[in-house]
């Protein structure tokens, strides 16, 4: 019998966290034939990543994969040969004790977040046994190294880029649902998604006086809802206009859609873990706009990928990177945003050079659902399609 894996999310950041778990849950599916439930809290935020799923039904099919709504108090269910918790989202009580009760019990898997700071590979697939139950969680960490348990990265990624980025009429096609005709010469196009901390204001403010027209596409979100209400004087017919750029704002999409936008546009602005990773597969120059927490701890995760990614890119680009991923993350005054941008900018062409060397480096290691279930197979004798 075909092993089922349920998948637990609690949507936190929006989208960032119910996005790794429904790729992986994809993935799990369609490219490892595995039977995938997956359980969460929140389906008006799943529904807006995948449109095919329905917000208000308590379970559903979709594309292969069982959806459960996530609601107290919980319904029985038997529990899967392996229990994947996204982010440290504990299980239900009721559903641990069935999981105890399974002989054998399940593989218990807590997927965390993904990090690029040292400690995270010696904690990488340590077992943590719970204080009551008969049960014993591993801890499994993405990460950039081969100390840790690798990047969602799916198979035919790389051939689905190169065969988009190569069909003309296909790329018209693309530019024409967002309103544009192809970039003209010198253009420069960016994708912008981010939190609402970050100085987009001050940012277009910069582009604005730029020597080379610049069009941006920012999904909706509560930064963009932000940043239209501070510029209606400048906005015709669905455009937000200054000076030498242009800004729309645009719907929010389904995942596999905005992989093509950050495979479309020169410049991708991402956020949070899941589009974050995505740009790196788009092998653009991108700016990460870091999930705040308190006391700025996110500024350690941050510097910890910066050191990482800019090794092997020549000076003084790095420099300019470091300054503007600074700027965007409230590491230095906002009022330093057009210095940062200009320098940025100068050296964006290497930069991109670098990410797609980056890219190619990551993208040859085991990705991270392959092993996942490398390991699950390890640990209690699953069968690994």
């Amino acid at each position: 019998m075909t092993p089922r894996w349920d998948i637990f999310c609690k949507v936190v950041d929006n989208y960032g966290d119910i996005g790794v778990a429904w790729r992986l849950a994809r993935t799990l599916a369609a490219h490892h034939g595995l039977n995938v439930s997956i359980w969460v809290d929140d389906l008006a935020a799943l529904s807006r990543i995948w449109p095919g799923v329905s917000s208000t039904a308590d379970r559903q099919q979709v594309g292969g994969i069982d959806v459960r709504r996530w609601c107290e108090p919980f319904p029985t269910a038997d529990p899967g040969d392996v229990v994947i918790e996204t982010f440290q989202c504990t299980p239900p009580q009721s559903y641990m004790v069935a999981m105890a009760a399974r002989t054998p019990a399940p593989r218990w898997i807590n997927l965390d977040y993904l990090s690029a700071e040292s400690w995270v590979g010696s904690c990488h697939r340590l077992p943590s046994p719970h204080p009551r139950l008969p049960l014993t969680k591993y801890f499994y960490f993405p990460g950039f190294d081969a100390a840790t348990g690798g990047l969602l990265h799916e198979p035919g990624l790389e051939s689905a880029r190169a065969s988009f980025l190569a069909d003309a009429r296909g790329m018209q096609d693309f530019w024409r649902s967002h309103g544009l005709a192809p970039p003209r010469e010198g253009e420069l196009r960016v994708s912008l998604f981010c939190y609402p901390t970050a100085p987009v204001a001050a940012l277009v403010e910069a582009w604005s006086r730029s020597a080379t027209p610049i069009t941006v596409l920012m999904p909706e979100g509560p930064a963009a809802l932000e940043f239209r209400a501070l510029m209606p004087a400048t906005q015709m017919n669905g455009w937000i206009e200054r000076g030498a750029s242009r800004i729309k704002i645009i719907p929010f999409t389904d995942q596999d859609a905005y992989d093509r936008l950050l495979w479309a546009c020169d410049l991708n602005f991402v956020r949070g873990e899941d589009s974050f990773l995505r740009a790196h597969w788009a092998r653009r120059a991108f700016v990460w706009n870091i999930y705040p927490q308190q006391e700025n701890a996110h500024w350690i995760k941050l510097h910890a990928f910066l050191d990482r990614y800019v090794d092997g890119l020549g000076d003084p680009a790095p420099e300019a990177l470091r300054q503007l991923w600074r700027v965007w993350n409230g590491i230095a005054r906002a009022s330093e945003v057009a210095d940062a941008w200009c320098q940025f900018n100068a050296h964006r062409a290497a930069i991109e050079r670098h990410t797609a060397l980056w890219a190619e480096g990551l993208a040859a290691r085991k990705d991270l659902t392959s092993g996942l279930v490398e390991f699950c197979a390890d640990i209690g004798q699953l069968t690994v399609t």
